[in-house]
């Protein structure tokens, strides 16, 4: 293996990766000319979240050529979100870019980001993809109706369509790893902090290889850390709900009390079924809201990391052979 690069780091980039053994030597190709071509001292973060195929292979073999490829494994699969915290605690550069390895994000736009940081003095730059003709008429439409979500529960998400593909000052990324919240969303997070940002626009390409990762699960356990992580709106929603339930309840109470009075027969099964039927769902739907927000309290209080490092190729000691298939 290559000497580690000598002198300070001025960039760090953050690329999570599971099960990423079709796209990772594409990726390799892209990233490293584009890294290279900046004359400026940088490192790969690459953070395996549990991979199970030749991934860990991959790296330690890209390691031998590249010095500036440093690889954090997880010692099981975290999360998506997990993972690039992972990278942005153990990243050192000045700035920091967190980029998917699916070469859907163009590595190629790192070096416009960086031109733009450093000449507005920017802390965030975030890519925002204003073509998304390459993903599937499902993933737009729900990309879609996560960020109006967010927007109308008045959660300060930044550009829409801005994914997990930024640039972030050390300033910024120092402010993020200090927040003590679980299950982070930082595509929340850092538009929260409010420092000064740019935007950047690109096409978002397909999938250079492989499969995606995010199953529907994880897309619906994003928006569900997203509404809960940074709106108090559904506990709201729970209190009208409750509210408008105590009028109806009332209403009914009149109404039975008059019939009662003027010797109304009202058998009165099917309503009563639909009322009782009604209510119920409302206090479920109320019950289900509150367990969220209990649930991450709970999560909280508990203090239990997110993930578990298993090795950082930066300490110089060689992983252990990785468990899984090696290479085909």
């Amino acid at each position: 293996m290559s000497a580690p690069q000598a002198g300070p780091i001025a960039l760090s980039v953050v690329v999570p990766m599971f099960d990423e053994q079709d796209v990772l030597p594409l990726l390799v190709q892209r990233l490293r000319p584009v890294l290279d071509g900046l004359g400026l001292g940088y490192e790969v973060v690459a953070v395996d979240d549990g991979s199970s195929d030749a991934t860990p292979v991959l790296l330690a073999r890209e390691r031998r050529s590249w010095a500036q490829l440093r690889v954090v494994r997880l010692r099981a699969n975290a999360g998506h979100q997990a993972a690039i915290s992972a990278g942005l605690e153990r990243a050192r550069g000045d700035l920091v870019v967190t980029i998917d390895a699916d070469l859907q994000d163009p590595p190629e736009l790192i070096a416009d980001m960086v031109r733009l940081a450093r000449a507005e003095s920017l802390d965030v730059v975030y890519a925002v993809r204003d073509d998304r003709t390459t993903d599937t008429r499902f993933k737009r439409v729900t990309a879609s109706g996560y960020y109006d979500t967010m927007r109308r529960l008045g959660a300060d998400h930044g550009p829409s369509n801005a994914g997990d593909y930024r640039l972030m000052s050390r300033a910024t990324v120092e402010a993020v790893t200090a927040l003590p919240e679980h299950h982070r969303v930082l595509r929340l997070v850092v538009p929260s902090l409010g420092f000064p940002s740019g935007v950047l626009t690109y096409r978002r390409d397909a999938r250079a290889a492989g499969r995606s990762k995010y199953p529907l699960s994880s897309m619906v356990r994003l928006a569900l850390d997203s509404i809960t992580g940074a709106s108090i709106a559904p506990l709201r929603l729970a209190t009208w709900l409750g509210f408008v339930g105590a009028v109806v309840a009332l209403g009914l109470l009149v109404y039975a009390l008059v019939g009662y009075a003027v010797g109304l027969n009202v058998p009165g099964w099917t309503s009563t079924f639909m009322v009782v039927t009604a209510v119920g769902g409302v206090q479920l739907l109320c019950l289900g809201i509150l367990g969220e927000y209990v649930g991450r309290t709970y999560t909280m209080q508990l203090g239990r990391p997110t993930y578990y490092v298993a090795h950082d190729s930066l300490s110089g000691q060689e992983p252990p052979p990785p468990p899984g298939p090696t290479t085909g």
